[in-house]
């Protein structure tokens, strides 16, 4: 059985940000001007770049890129989850991280669906 758009980006997703992410760039890649981030964000790209060609996988690298910055993921958690100061707070910035990275992917394809 074959994967769906949706298994196989998610795939390429989890590769790209758990096994081909080493620590140079899982601690430096929250700031945009460092190459840690543009490099991680690469590697996104072009991965997802093989399913969405090359409009997909530079929109969804750029996405990924800033969402790393982790500003989005900490808006999130003090704005709306309202849990800031929790114990729980660095699992609570890994899963509401990997949640919009995965969300950006659902949205691409949902748009990209309906562009065609």
């Amino acid at each position: 059985m074959p994967l769906t758009t949706f298994e196989a980006a998610l795939m390429l997703h989890l590769i790209g940000d758990w096994l081909l992410q080493n620590e140079w760039m899982a601690v430096k890649k929250l700031r945009l001007s460092h190459p840690a981030a543009w490099v991680h964000g690469s590697i996104h790209g072009v991965l997802l770049g093989l399913i969405f060609g090359w409009v997909g996988g530079v929109t969804l690298a750029l996405l990924h890129i800033l969402i790393d910055t982790r500003v989005p993921v900490r808006w999130l958690i003090k704005h709306f989850k309202k849990c800031e100061h929790s114990p729980d707070l660095p699992i609570l910035l890994i899963g509401c991280d990997q949640v919009l990275h995965i969300g950006c992917i659902a949205g691409w394809i949902v748009l990209a669906g309906r562009w065609q």
